[in-house]
């Protein structure tokens, strides 16, 4: 005696299913946005760097560097610090005064980190409510 053919399990299975995928794809776009968006920052961090790295003045202009960093991210909000530092090539300390080092050579280190939120198109259950993502570039000049 046979209770039924199977016709229906197929239906059955597929409705089962289907929330599962449609779940996982929207978490895989998701992070596709989080990675892109993790590129954009440390793209305009680097791009920060690159402003910063012209000359003297440049790399003190904290305005000019953050303004450069959001012009390579506009789709972003970014937040932009920069940090400039110098010593001499002999490891003597600097405070970046050309008269600094006098037997050596002066090394001028900008730092620029970046950072920006990514809110989820849909919030899942695992996933956090925001994605923070960072960038950073270390730029060396020597003198």
């Amino acid at each position: 005696m046979c209770i039924g053919d199977g016709r229906g399990q197929a239906l059955i299975e597929t409705a089962l299913v289907v929330p599962i995928l449609v779940t996982l794809l929207i978490g895989v776009a998701d992070l596709a946005r989080v990675a892109r968006a993790s590129i954009a920052v440390t793209n305009a961090a680097k791009a920060g760097a690159q402003y910063g790295s012209e000359n003297g003045f440049t790399a003190q202009d904290a305005t000019g560097i953050a303004t450069a960093a959001s012009n390579e991210a506009s789709n972003l909000t970014l937040t932009t610090t920069s940090s400039y530092s110098c010593v001499c090539s002999d490891g003597s300390a600097s405070t970046c005064l050309n008269t600094d080092c006098a037997t050596s050579h002066m090394e001028e280190t900008l730092t620029v980190k970046t950072q920006a939120s990514v809110t989820p198109l849909i919030h899942l259950p695992l996933l956090p409510s925001t994605w923070n993502v960072q960038g950073q570039a270390i730029q060396r000049c020597l003198q």
